[in-house]
Formats: C-alpha cells, sequence, structure tokens
C-alpha cells in the first residue's frame, strides 16, 4: 500500500491502487504571501527568504513547505531535481542581468530582464510586465547574445545537490522531477510573440535554427542529469503558449518543427526509466494535446478551469486513458464562500473517479486567496478524500 506522496502521485498516474489522494499546491504569488503577512497569518522571517528571489526560486524549498504545512497542503505538485539557478530560467545561461535602464517622471522605469527583454517596471507592481523591447532582433544578436547561453556545460548541474538526491534515492518521500526546459514557451519570451510568428515567414532557416538549438541543449541537460543515476518520478517541461482560445503557433508548424525534441527527449527519460512526462501550459490547451501525445507527454497540467470552465474530463473523454492530469481546481474558490469550495471538490471527485488525474489549484495561489478559506480547502479534500 502506498504511505508517501511519491507513491500515491505514481500510483494515481499509472492507474494502481493507492490510499488517498495528496493535497497538492503549486505555489503562492509573493503578493499573496505578502497579504497574509499583513493579516497575521505568518511572520515577516517566514515570508522574506520566499521573497528574496524570482518567485519560482521558492517552489517546493523548506521554507514554502511550511507555509504549506501550515494552511494543511501535503506539498508542492513540482519538485525538482538539482538544476542549477531558478529552473523557470533554464535554458538560457549565463542569464541576462537584470538592471534598471532608465527612470520615467511618473515613476515607471524601462528595464531589461534575465531573458534579455526590455520592460515597463513599476515599484510595487505584480502584474505582468509590459514589453518594450528585445535583444534579440535578428540574426546577428542571435548569435552574439544567445547561441553563447544555449550551449551545455556542466556549471548547469548542481551536483552537490544531485549527490544528496541520489543517496535518497529509494527513500525519497517527494514526488520529484527532472526539469526538461521549454521548447517553445522561452524561446517566445526572447523574441516576443508577434517578432517570433513573422519569423517563421521571414526567416524560416533562423526560426528553425532557434528550436533545434533550443532543443539540443534541452536534452543535453536531461541527459546528464539523468545520467548521474539520480532517480526522477516524472519529467516535466514548461511552455505556456496558449489563449484562452487556443494556441499562440500554429499546430502543424509546432508539430513538424518542436515534435521531434519532445519525442527525443521523452524517449531519453523513458531509457532511465521515467515514463510519466507532463507539460506545464495554460490557456486553451486542446489543439495541441495530440502532439504532446504523439510524442510521449502523456501529462497536462495545470488544465486551466479558467474563464472558460474547462474541465479535465473533456481531455479524457476525447484522448481516453492515454492522457493524465495534474490541477484543473479553479483557485478563484479560495476567495468565495464555504459552498463555492465544496462545489469544486465535488467536481474534483469526478475527476479522480477517472483515474490517472491528481486535483491541485490550476494555478498559483492568487492574492484574492483567503486564509481561513484555503485552510478549508484543505480541510475538506482531506475529508473528501482520506477515507
Amino acid at each position: 500500500m502506498t504511505n508517501t506522496n511519491r507513491e500515491r502521485i505514481s500510483a494515481i498516474l499509472h492507474y494502481k491502487p493507492y490510499d488517498r489522494v495528496p493535497v497538492m499546491h503549486f505555489g503562492f504569488w509573493n503578493e499573496t504571501l505578502e497579504k497574509w503577512e499583513q493579516e497575521g497569518h505568518l511572520t515577516h522571517e517566514e515570508v522574506a527568504v520566499l521573497l528574496s528571489g524570482h518567485g519560482n526560486r521558492s517552489d517546493g524549498n523548506e521554507y514554502e513547505r511550511a507555509i504549506a504545512q501550515k494552511l494543511g497542503f501535503d506539498d508542492n505538485i513540482l519538485v525538482y531535481t538539482g538544476q542549477k539557478g531558478d529552473w523557470y530560467d533554464m535554458p538560457l545561461y549565463p542569464a541576462f542581468e537584470e538592471q534598471i535602464i532608465e527612470r520615467y517622471d511618473d515613476g515607471s522605469f524601462k528595464q531589461l530582464d534575465i531573458d534579455g527583454v526590455f520592460e515597463l517596471g513599476k515599484e510595487g507592481a505584480g502584474s505582468i510586465a509590459s514589453e518594450l523591447g528585445h535583444t534579440l532582433v535578428d540574426r546577428k544578436s542571435w548569435e552574439e547574445h544567445y547561441v553563447p547561453r544555449l550551449q551545455w556545460t556542466e556549471e548547469r548541474l548542481d551536483m552537490e545537490a544531485i549527490q544528496k538526491m541520489i543517496a535518497e534515492n529509494d527513500t525519497r518521500s517527494r514526488h520529484t522531477a527532472v526539469y526538461c526546459g521549454s521548447l517553445y514557451g522561452k524561446l517566445r519570451n526572447y523574441w516576443g510573440i508577434v517578432e517570433l510568428s513573422y519569423l517563421q515567414i521571414d526567416d524560416p532557416d533562423l526560426y528553425t535554427e532557434c528550436i533545434d538549438t533550443i532543443g539540443e541543449l534541452c536534452y543535453d541537460v536531461v541527459k546528464h542529469t539523468l545520467d548521474t543515476g539520480v532517480k526522477v518520478d516524472f519529467a516535466h517541461f514548461w511552455e505556456d503558449i496558449c489563449y484562452n482560445k487556443g494556441p499562440l503557433v500554429s499546430p502543424e508548424i509546432f508539430r513538424e518543427k518542436v515534435g521531434k525534441h519532445y519525442r527525443r527527449i521523452a524517449d531519453e527519460c523513458l531509457r532511465h526509466g521515467v515514463d510519466i512526462v507532463s507539460v506545464d501550459c495554460d490557456g486553451f490547451i486542446e489543439e495541441l494535446v495530440p502532439i504532446w501525445l504523439d510524442n510521449g507527454v502523456n501529462t497536462m497540467f495545470p488544465v486551466e478551469y479558467g474563464a472558460w470552465e474547462y474541465d479535465f474530463a473533456t481531455l479524457r473523454k476525447k484522448f481516453g486513458k492515454e492522457i493524465r492530469g495534474m490541477g484543473n481546481i479553479n483557485k478563484h474558490v479560495l476567495s468565495k464562500d464555504k459552498a463555492a469550495i465544496d462545489k469544486e471538490i465535488e467536481r474534483a471527485r469526478r475527476l479522480v473517479d477517472l483515474g490517472g488525474f491528481v486535483p491541485c489549484m490550476d494555478h498559483r495561489i492568487a492574492p484574492d486567496a483567503e486564509w481561513d478559506l484555503t485552510r478549508y480547502y484543505c480541510d475538506k479534500m482531506k475529508e473528501t478524500f482520506w477515507k
């Protein structure tokens, strides 16, 4: 019988028996933690360490885990192996140095971010910054600023962390992933969605070269990570290349240019015994799902319920048990009331009954989330799924 979250999640995603459904989350927005500190639920010391770097750097660490357990969660759904730096920043190495380029009279400023993107920033703003321009604009800037940062080097791996994980291969209780990078989403960030869309027509050779360069790097990082002997439970990509009406890239182009890189990386994972491969893509993903499934990606996350109320059961009906899911719980119920939470958990019960599905908030817990309602959600999940 399963008795750790590692065993439980693995059993669920492999359609095997398990004792209970773990209560998982996908991190917190910084503004959420700041609000809860102001309300007295968290101390400054508990929050400060999680706000000291880029938001995703806190995913799964001991400080975040302590806060999550105070609320009643078991763990973060995404915990990673030892690749250096912020997992979200891979594959650029080194990243661009963040700096303020120019300040404006209204208090806003032009800044350079870690991807080489020029953004409009403002102190205290928590939303996604507006893009003002990009370092990557043509082949010259690609070869000068990006190609050198998209090469494999052993420095990408944190061998001290990996050796520690190897020592825990058979005793680890957390469901842990090897991070596979991003085959298109980061490229979209580097160029900008408009510029990248034009590039496939204006310079198809450069467009293909960009995708192949990133694909080769992601493969190298995964291969070298797994060749160390570290055991992981699943592999995970990040993309975020859809909006609420569909993908930001032609599915035909995505299949032709990107699919083979997923396949190669998924096959490498399978060679190391890793047969659960997931992708994090927000938005309406249905048109890309067949491409992922055909190329070794079998688990969709976070399957946003969002404004369009898209239910994982729709994917299951269309693609059968070949597809698994994590997420699909509407994060906004944490700002409503207990009745809304009860209703959402009843929907989760139906999804769990399909098999191959781990319920989790469909994004980071947002600043409108109420502390007491979040605790109620965790208690209700345990009442429902721990019988």
